[in-house]
């Protein structure tokens, strides 16, 4: 990969591994970041590095054809539309679709089919595309978005219908119960947690609006390591240590994150959590569900050690 454009998001810092990731993205002959608020992805760039600001949700967005509607999908796949109610931050500021309709016009060859300008002048035409396309999910757009609640995408697993041969829900077994088969669970290794990452309450996504979670009762920071008081007995740990915890696999790279202080919770024993985004670190690249490939960030195998500050921990 030469280049990269992200419409929005925080790629970098969503990304497993990231004290190996962040040197390699910053050879990278170019980057594109097309952001409303600055984040750490378009601070770790490439050697040719653009920032596009963008409109957001809240600013208004007048086009050729008046204020124009956008929508969301929530987590229940109930979509809405909104219009934003706030004067934008600046007369140069453009829509994400008018930025991606302008990269489109200057790269592509013309193509009747795709009238870029009549799709930023209005938004809806994009939506009527959209119905066109998947009917079953988006037939009368336009109209539906507007009704009271908004319209649910379809979800028939939420209806009990299945597509199955025998109509109803399929399990399947899986190949292993070991927790990390890239770990020897043997009973010398019982030194080794099962590290799974998590949130706060006062988080979205890789964005953290405070360092107070009041669903764990953690206040003031996010390196917290939360385990079973059974577990903090047998390794000789009492709350508030401070350890450094450790990937445990073998493969020539040393992934370590802390100091993480110790905090009794209600975790399974043999288990810990730590907060997300600032574990990636912990996860190798290669440790990833065997299909999807989606990180294993509820699984990471980790041991734990005394964390002895240094010159260049403290800096």
């Amino acid at each position: 990969i030469k280049a990269f454009l992200s419409l929005g998001g925080n790629f970098v810092r969503a990304t497993p591994d990231s004290q190996r990731l962040e040197p390699a993205w910053s050879k990278l002959r170019l980057t594109v970041q097309i952001v409303t608020k600055l984040n750490r992805s378009a601070l770790v760039h490439g050697e040719k590095a653009y920032i596009l600001p963008c409109l957001g949700r809240t600013e208004i967005d007048n086009q050729a054809s008046g204020p124009q509607y956008h929508t969301t999908e929530d987590s229940t796949a109930c979509i809405r539309a909104w219009q934003g109610v706030v004067k934008p931050g600046g007369e140069h500021l453009h829509s994400e679709p008018a930025i991606i309709a302008a990269l489109a016009k200057a790269t592509l060859a013309p193509d009747p089919r795709m009238d870029w300008d009549a799709w930023v002048a209005d938004y809806g035409l994009i939506r009527d595309a959209i119905a066109i396309t998947y009917p079953d999910i988006f037939h009368d757009f336009n109209t539906r978005m507007l009704e009271p609640g908004g319209f649910h995408r379809p979800l028939p697993a939420s209806w009990r219908e299945w597509s199955t041969d025998s109509g109803k829900a399929n399990f399947t077994r899986p190949d292993s119960l070991a927790l990390n088969d890239d770990v020897e669970q043997s009973p010398e290794r019982r030194d080794v947690l099962n590290l799974m990452t998590i949130r706060s309450n006062d988080q979205f996504n890789t964005t953290v609006y405070g360092y107070d979670d009041r669903f764990r009762g953690v206040y003031g920071t996010r390196s917290v390591l939360f385990m079973h008081r059974n577990d903090m007995a047998r390794l000789g740990l009492s709350e508030s240590d401070q350890v450094q915890a450790n990937t445990a696999v073998d493969d020539g790279v040393q992934r370590s994150v802390g100091p993480l202080r110790v905090t009794p919770h209600d975790i399974p024993e043999g288990c810990c959590a730590a907060y997300y985004p600032e574990c990636n670190a912990l996860v190798p690249l290669w440790h990833h569900e065997e299909k999807a490939k989606v990180p294993a960030s509820k699984s990471i195998p980790v041991t734990l050690r005394p964390f002895i500050a240094t010159t260049r921990a403290l800096q």
